[in-house]
């Protein structure tokens, strides 16, 4: 997308498709501040400043999505201690919905285990609140590695560390594609990314 027309008309378009402004912001990698100025263009407002990243020429390919899984765990053990041979972590927390296939290959690669975290701003009830998946594996007790494609605000990776320890989870990590606000950690998490991404007004 090259315009902010065509993200106003993107974010309508999403909406009108029934999703949330929160699944509409992880579909955009966009701030939640950002999508609610994109469908309502409030009078005498400006738009925020933000940075859209449209990956999709890889994300949509399996086989370069692979790569980019790939990439990422290069990236976390290319800092960590030369002799270590033990997995990161055992259970990858995939974040919905961009993170869940990058979590699924790198959990196969470091023969862990696979949990989804479902963020509070892509639920829509009065008290909107985050919740790890009962389909997949359990974090009590365990060490985790996070995975997203973005961090935007960083709100939702503060979400997702309190989340795991408030359930007596140890985060290890957590690691991204893209990190748009050059965050080195998340409540003592270390983050690791691949790119960060500066806006330069």
């Amino acid at each position: 997308m090259s315009s902010l027309d065509d993200l106003i008309g993107r974010a309508r378009m999403l909406l009108g498709e029934g999703h949330s402004p929160g699944q509409i912001a992880d579909e955009l990698s966009l701030s939640m501040e950002t999508v609610t100025w994109l469908l309502t263009q409030a009078k005498g407002t400006t738009a925020p400043k933000d940075v859209h990243i449209d990956w999709s020429a890889v994300s949509s390919q399996a086989p370069l999505l692979e790569e980019m899984a790939l990439m990422l765990l290069r990236r976390y053990y290319q800092d960590q201690d030369s002799e270590c041979a033990s997995p990161a972590a055992e259970v990858v927390v995939g974040i919905a919905l961009s993170g869940i296939p990058l979590a699924t290959l790198i959990a196969v690669q470091e023969a862990a285990q696979l949990s989804i975290y479902h963020p509070a701003k892509q639920n829509q009830s009065e008290k909107p609140m985050g919740s790890i998946s009962g389909n997949f594996a359990p974090v009590s007790g365990k060490r985790c590695i996070i995975i997203d494609d973005v961090i935007t605000s960083g709100k939702t990776m503060h979400e997702v560390v309190k989340y795991l320890k408030k359930h007596n989870a140890v985060p290890v990590a957590i690691w991204v594609i893209f990190d748009k606000r050059g965050i080195k950690d998340v409540e003592g998490v270390p983050v690791y990314s691949l790119f960060k991404i500066s806006r330069i007004d």
